[in-house]
Parts: C-alpha cells; sequence; structure tokens
C-alpha cells in the first residue's frame, strides 16, 4: 500500500492515513495497521529506525498523523499533545447545519474536559462543510461532539443510526486537513496541510451538482 508522506526530516514524518485503516492493532489483533506497513517498508528497503506514532486517528477517519523516528521523539511530540501545543484541523460532512455559523461545543468525554471549536464553510442540501478545531483530544472526540448537538458526521455509524440521515455515505466524513506545531527537536514552527481527501471530495462535487 502506498502510503503519501506529506512531511520528513531526521526526526519525524508525517503521513497521509487513508480511511479504513487502523493506526495501531485494537483489540481485534489486526495484523495490517498503518504503522505496520511503514514499518515492513523500512525494514525492507534496509533502513534501521522505526516509526512509532505520536498520536491516533479513527480506523474510519483519513488524513495527518505524525511518527516519531526513535521513542524519545514520541515522547517529545506526546508531550506537546498533552500539553495542547499542536493545533489540529479538520473538515467533516454533518447532517444539517448548525443554527450558528461557529461555535464551540463543551462535552465532558469519560469524566474528562472535551472541547471543540467548529466553522461552518459551506451549506449543501441536506448537510454542512464543517472546519473542526479539537482543543482537547479524547477518543471519537468530534464524533461525540457533533451527534451530541444534533449533527452527526455523515456516515456515522458508532454513534448514530441511519435513520439520522437524510444523505448516505460509505465512510466516515472525517478528514484531519492540517497540524501545527513547534518541532520538537529543532524549535521551528511546522505547518503540514493536505487537500481534502478525494473520496469526499468527489462527495462534495457529486452532491453540489445535485443540489444545483
Amino acid at each position: 500500500m502506498n502510503i503519501p508522506v506529506v512531511y520528513e526530516d531526521d526526526w519525524l514524518c508525517v503521513v497521509d492515513k487513508p480511511a479504513g485503516l487502523v493506526v495501531i492493532p485494537t483489540p481485534r489483533h489486526e495484523q495490517r495497521t498503518l504503522t505496520s506497513i511503514l514499518n515492513e517498508d523500512l525494514k525492507e528497503k534496509g533502513i534501521s529506525y522505526r516509526l512509532h506514532p505520536c498520536h491516533r486517528l479513527d480506523r474510519e477517519t483519513s488524513g495527518l498523523i505524525i511518527y516519531a523516528k526513535g521513542k524519545s521523539t514520541q515522547q517529545k511530540m506526546m508531550l506537546e499533545f498533552k500539553q495542547r501545543k499542536i493545533k489540529k484541523t479538520y473538515v467533516a460532512f454533518i447532517a444539517g447545519a448548525p443554527s450558528r455559523n461557529e461555535g464551540q461545543i463543551n462535552l465532558p468525554i469519560d469524566g474528562q474536559e472535551a472541547i471543540t471549536k467548529y466553522k461552518t464553510i459551506e451549506k449543501i442540501k441536506d448537510f454542512a462543510v464543517v472546519e473542526v478545531y479539537p482543543l482537547t483530544g479524547r477518543t471519537n472526540q468530534i464524533r461525540i461532539h457533533f451527534k451530541h448537538i444534533g449533527h452527526p458526521i455523515l456516515g456515522e455509524r458508532k454513534y448514530a443510526f441511519r435513520r439520522d440521515f437524510k444523505i448516505k455515505a460509505k465512510r466516515l466524513c472525517l478528514h484531519a486537513k492540517a497540524l501545527s506545531f513547534t518541532h520538537p527537536m529543532t524549535g521551528a514552527p511546522i505547518h503540514v496541510h493536505l487537500p481534502l481527501a478525494a473520496d469526499m471530495q468527489s462527495f462534495l462535487e457529486n452532491h453540489t451538482k445535485a443540489g444545483s
């Protein structure tokens, strides 16, 4: 599987994760994960270091994920995430449209503070395109928060039912499109971004035409 590398230096590697692939094994004990694919490729090339994920993306979410070339760098990056020093931007397609074009969702998850900001980019028949800025990093936070405000993410199957949607999507329409952080080794500001995932772009174009 060809995993696009979006940014790379001596310490870090940022890749574009495809939807449908887990980062590390879940309780299902998947043999084929994003991490195993990347490290098998390095091994085949005779490269000695291994890549270690610094955070997670859900199986169905596509987009940017940071890997460290070594445990010490991984620990420093994970500390940046814990200290909320990393700015994350997602794009989501949600059912309906929020009453306010910009907002903040405050809903604790598993007893822990969870905050998500959002901004509506475009409204299309039966759904809206929003940019999402999670200020905390709880598991499934974005998915839980948008379900909570009555606008579940299109393709959501864990926190919503088919009856919740007027429009169907083949996968969860959530894409990690941008990351901004201070490099843990050099101190340089790093900004990495992606275009919308190809399948989500096609979905958007098809439904924009249909609604025109």
